[in-house]
């Protein structure tokens, strides 16, 4: 069984890169698998409708897989995994999760593997795309035998993401520049201890990248996966997006129809100086080992 399994940090293109895999036959993007348990059983979270626009319990295939869990209480169930993601799955414990599972992580993986077991009975035969972005849950999945998992690493320029957190959305606060800055080197430097043990089963692509050249990075994304499909987007990015159910993420994964996958470089001219330099000084190594100017050049 085959999942791919996405991480990094956020507002770096995850929804869009899951969802274009999602028109693949055979491979269906879960969405941010992570918070089925938060958002799908118990309703708590700020974005809790599944990518077809329903309640994810009213969801005709998330309601299908939710009932083979065969437990009296699911609620309950929902707080004990909760619980254990916190004790064991956060991003600190990725280097810990490398080297060992504790059985309250181990308790967690053998539902999420069963959840994906489910997916591959209902449209995901040949792949499921989990979009979770917890680089500790892929480095403890990479450890079990009964699941293929390969990371697929999608990095932003920070300044971007700093840019793209100075104003909220639907289901998530704004974010200062200092916060969202130490997340991504934070999510970044974990995702790339992930990759140093995952050897062929690890690939890191730039946001920027996807957005101009989609086909040719699609392209190697498939050979990663081990996918000979060809890439579901025009030479000009254009991609047609059908039903999809994730779990959790970018609220435009509800929209549906012809999308055009481009650039955003409004950081470049909106984003101050202040938030511009607090960023490029927190992740400067970083910058460089992604090929990030220093300097953030402004263009017309």
């Amino acid at each position: 069984m085959k999942v791919i399994y996405i991480t990094g940090w956020l507002r770096s293109g995850s929804t869009i890169l899951g969802n274009v895999l999602n028109e693949l036959p055979g491979v269906l993007h879960a969405g941010e698998l992570h918070y089925l348990w938060k958002n799908g059983l118990l309703d708590s979270g700020t974005n809790s409708l599944c990518g077809c626009g329903e309640q994810i319990r009213q969801c005709t295939l998330w309601s299908s897989v939710i009932a083979t869990f065969g437990d009296a209480e699911p609620t309950k169930l929902a707080r004990q995994m909760m619980s254990s993601q916190q004790a064991g799955l956060r991003t600190r414990h990725t280097r810990a999760r490398l080297a060992s599972t504790p059985p309250h992580v181990t308790q967690v993986l053998d539902r999420t593997v069963a959840v994906y077991r489910e997916l591959a009975r209902r449209g995901a035969e040949r792949a499921v795309v989990d979009s979770s972005k917890y680089p500790a849950e892929a480095a403890a999945l990479l450890r079990r035998s009964d699941v293929d998992v390969r990371v697929l690493h999608i990095v932003r320029d920070p300044r971007a993401t700093t840019y793209s957190y100075q104003r909220g959305k639907r289901y998530i606060e704004p974010m200062s520049p200092a916060q969202s800055t130490a997340n991504w080197v934070g999510f970044n430097v974990a995702s790339e201890y992930v990759g140093r043990a995952a050897a062929g089963r690890y690939l890191r692509i730039r946001h920027e990248d996807l957005t101009r050249q989609p086909r040719e990075v699609l392209a190697d994304v498939l050979r990663f996966a081990g996918l000979d499909d060809e890439p579901p987007v025009t030479e000009e990015g254009k991609v047609t997006l059908g039903t999809n159910h994730t779990v959790t993420g970018n609220p435009d994964r509800l929209g549906q129809g012809t999308v055009l996958i481009r650039p955003d470089d409004r950081w470049r001219t909106e984003l101050p100086a202040l938030p511009t330099a607090t960023t490029t000084a927190l992740a400067l190594p970083l910058l460089r080992r992604y090929g990030y100017p220093t300097l953030a050049r402004k263009v017309a």
